[in-house]
């Protein structure tokens, strides 16, 4: 895995991600999408396994239906969006990676 690949993959799972693991994975699976696809399928088997709403009367309320929800759409954007390792043009690939979305306040303040 060169690093371009592994900056991708850290930028789809998170800094705090091991990135001895991802190696491992790579060697295994020999596609930086596979990786990221079995890492996040991993925490959304982990979120499911436990309960996703916990309520102590009077005290708390744990809802982590949101985080399931977060978890499902980074799944599909990984899904669609391109990796640096798929097969395809070096040009359409530069292209996707140079593309800018401009934010505008919703709001003006006068």
């Amino acid at each position: 895995m060169d690093e371009f690949q592994r900056s991708w993959l850290l930028a789809q799972l998170g800094p705090d991600t091991d990135p001895a693991d991802l190696e491992r994975r790579f060697f295994r699976l020999r596609s930086v999408r596979a990786v990221a696809l079995e890492v996040l399928g991993e925490r959304r088997a982990k979120l499911l396994a436990d309960p996703l709403k916990v309520t102590v009367d009077g005290v708390v309320t744990m809802d982590l239906q949101e985080n399931l929800r977060g978890i499902e759409r980074q799944i599909d954007q990984v899904r669609q969006f391109h990796a640096p390792d798929d097969p395809g043009d070096e040009d359409e690939a530069a292209e996707l990676l140079m593309e800018v979305t401009w934010l505008t306040p919703a709001r003006r303040y006068r």
